[in-house]
């Protein structure tokens, strides 16, 4: 497989690499659980949103290791390609997708590159996403329809964008992550909450629509995850009191939301995980 770069109107950028080995990946303890956790998802196609740092970096690896070749998209560049030589060397063929996914056309976009590199998509991994968290009094307007653009709409119209084909082959999931924000609305968080609580609402909506095509749809609903995810957070008084919430529990790992998302998309055709709300041990609400 060759590399290159293509552009579509300044918007997605797209590289594909080979099968070149990188050092320092992990080494399963024995070739047999190696083969058989290599042969769980051997030859499905997957598309990961939000893939530049945190649970999407973690799940296109976790998929990576169970044999799915795994497309990658996102805004950082230089991440991205960093992924893709881990990700080519665990034999993924990796596809580099650079792309605003708040933007709706470049969010349409990935899915039909995804499709003309493989042939197909599917395994849709909806992970892309920002929490800007302040009062409804003080909210930056702006950054909150970014935030409803990304988190959403983005959302819609990639898997918009994958139905037809799914539906086609009457095969695919599509993976939705939302978060304990879509269950428990908190205050400083209205507008990110509407959000969560809005893709929780889609994704059961989408299940019933695409059911009967043999599509599954899972929502995952982590609570505190140790990732770049409170770094958006621009109102200060709010960002240091969730630090110190979440610095004082044993919060989950972007790698423990990732091998949930596997062991959804991983399971026989008539499973479908349709949600998994997930918490630390140490999480109350």
């Amino acid at each position: 497989m060759h590399g290159g770069m293509r552009e579509n109107g300044g918007i997605v950028t797209v590289c594909t690499y080979g099968h070149r080995r990188a050092q320092g990946l992990r080494i399963m303890d024995s070739k047999t659980s190696e083969t058989n956790m290599h042969n769980r998802l051997k030859d499905r196609i997957a598309l990961v949103t939000g893939a530049s740092s945190g649970i999407g970096e973690a799940t296109a690896l976790e998929l990576a290791q169970q044999g799915a070749k795994v497309a990658i998209a996102a805004r950082r560049r230089e991440r991205l390609d960093a992924l893709a030589q881990q990700l080519a060397a665990l034999g993924a063929e990796p596809l580099v997708l650079l792309a605003d996914l708040a933007d709706e056309a470049a969010a349409q976009r990935i899915v039909k590159e995804t499709e003309a590199h493989y042939g197909r998509l599917d395994i849709l991994v909806n992970n892309a996403g920002v929490m800007y968290l302040e009062p409804v009094a003080e909210a930056d307007l702006g950054r909150w329809r970014h935030m409803l653009e990304l988190n959403v709409l983005g959302l819609i119209a990639s898997t918009q964008a994958a139905l037809a084909g799914m539906r086609t082959r009457r095969d695919g999931h599509i993976v939705n992550v939302s978060s304990t924000a879509g269950r428990v609305a908190n205050p400083n968080a209205a507008a990110y909450s509407a959000t969560k609580f809005g893709v929780v609402a889609f994704s059961e909506a989408l299940r019933r629509e695409v059911y009967q095509d043999n599509i599954r749809v899972s929502v995952i609903e982590p609570g505190v995850v140790a990732t770049e995810l409170r770094e958006h957070i621009g109102h200060a008084a709010t960002k240091d009191a969730l630090n110190a919430w979440a610095d004082s529990m044993r919060q989950l790992q972007s790698q423990d939301v990732a091998e949930v998302i596997a062991f959804c998309v991983s399971r026989p055709s008539h499973v479908n995980i349709n949600e998994v709300l997930m918490r630390p041990t140490d999480q109350e609400r």
